[in-house]
């Protein structure tokens, strides 16, 4: 979209009749090496960590959250400190979404879960029990109240360009609608046409606004491909994206578990090789091996600091729940096969403590482990590209990982993409 930009996307090793890969990504504020793990840095805070710490723990790049620094403290103020990375003292990549996911989560009222058992229930007028509509849906954009004091706002194509410009990530998303597993297939249809013709109007907003802001580091602009769980549906808004010239692309909506490596593949298999691919909101093991085989570059979830701060922490050997009394006395590491500060230094039993005693360092020694683990993890996985050992390395850690399920993944259903956002 814009020679000479400081972004680009370069491919390495390649999966072997797969859409699996290895590369690197390039941006004004440094390299991001794929695959790669995105820490979500929800309102300019990877939450109870120091900025340090997240890079000391390994991570490349952040995500924050175009809604909420929206409504806190104001995309003028981040604009005003310099951009969101010198707002929050992070040197390395960023990326903010469009606000797209937490107004219309927000709006329905099903907060940080899209992905639901959806039999019998499909409905146009999606709304969760008990709930108030905090937000519609037009052709021009979307109204909605903030969940902060109850005021009116509202967002299009334009408005989310102009404040994502203003926090000056390196890599912004087009505003989308993100529709749920619980919208009929004609509304999906409607949607994936409105999004398509935001999707322009935020190209257009864009090269103005790019135009206007010399000087300034280019900003990468990913164009979202909804369709929900229809084949053709998501070819064909792939295709229709690639038409806008955008310089990568993010894969939205919320997505049954069984089949997130589909309907990965098949947005994949759309895209030219060149253009990077990022999905919205994956954390679990599985998922993980699952989204890179079948093409994923990048990747965002809340889940692993959400889960730490309720004491629930990764382990070669499959999640455990710190706050269990069985852990009292045990003055083991965390997970004996993990690198990180929290495991090198504090025990198990220190840790349950904590948690025990309601102090508020055991949200930050969980989240740097677990935080760790998942950007750990996710370079191990690119390692295994680019040395050939994927599969035999699949096997195995999945094989350790839910040894306790019996060695195979529960069944059950994805947390929704949260565009890089941790709703209230």
């Amino acid at each position: 979209m814009h020679n000479g930009s400081g972004f680009g996307f370069v491919v390495g090793s390649r999966l072997p009749d797969r859409q699996g890969r290895t590369g690197v990504i390039t941006t004004p504020h440094g390299t991001i090496r794929t695959p790669a793990f995105v820490a979500v840095g929800t309102k300019a805070t990877v939450k109870s960590l120091l900025p340090e710490s997240v890079a000391q723990l390994g991570a490349q790049a952040v995500l924050a959250n175009a809604y909420h620094l929206y409504l806190q403290p104001g995309p003028d103020i981040v604009e005003a400190a310099g951009g969101l990375g010198a707002f929050m003292h992070w040197p390395g990549p960023t990326f903010t979404d469009s606000g797209g996911f937490q107004v219309m989560s927000l709006g329905v009222g099903f907060k940080k879960v899209l992905a639901m058992n959806t039999a019998g229930l499909q409905s146009d007028d999606v709304i969760a029990p008990g709930k108030n509509r905090l937000a519609t849906v037009d052709e021009d954009g979307v109204t909605f109240k903030s969940h902060l004091d109850g005021s009116l706002h509202r967002f299009s194509p334009e408005i989310s360009m102009g404040i994502q410009h203003q926090l000056g990530a390196d890599i912004i998303f087009a505003f989308d609608e993100c529709t749920t597993l619980m919208n009929t297939r004609g509304y999906q249809e409607r949607s994936v046409v409105r999004t398509h013709e935001w999707a322009a109007r935020c190209v257009a907003e864009h090269r103005r606004l790019t135009d206007e802001r010399v000087g300034r580091p280019y900003q990468a602009l990913f164009g979202v491909v909804q369709g929900a769980q229809y084949e053709d549906l998501r070819r064909q808004a792939t295709r229709d994206l690639l038409t806008l010239g955008f310089d990568g692309f993010g894969i939205g909506g919320a997505l049954e578990k069984e089949n997130l490596g589909t309907i990965v593949r098949w947005v994949c298999e759309e895209l030219p090789e060149h253009l990077p691919r990022h999905l919205l909101g994956i954390s679990e093991p599985d998922d993980m091996f699952t989204a890179i085989e079948n093409g994923t570059d990048t990747f965002d979830c809340v889940s692993p600091s959400r889960v730490a701060r309720n004491g629930s922490l990764y382990t070669e050997r499959g999640r455990i729940n710190i706050t269990n009394a069985r852990f009292k006395r045990d003055f083991g590491p965390l997970d004996e096969d993990c690198d990180c500060h929290t495991c090198a230094h504090y025990t198990r039993a220190y840790v349950h403590h904590l948690f025990r005693a309601k102090e508020m360092l055991s949200a930050t020694l969980a989240t740097i482990h677990n935080e760790r683990f998942v950007v750990r993890l996710v370079d191990r996985i690119r390692d295994s590209i680019d040395d050939g050992s994927f599969d035999e390395f699949r096997a195995h850690f999945l094989g350790r990982y839910y040894a306790a399920r019996g060695g195979a993944p529960a069944p059950v259903l994805l947390p929704g993409p949260v565009n890089g956002g941790e709703n209230p």
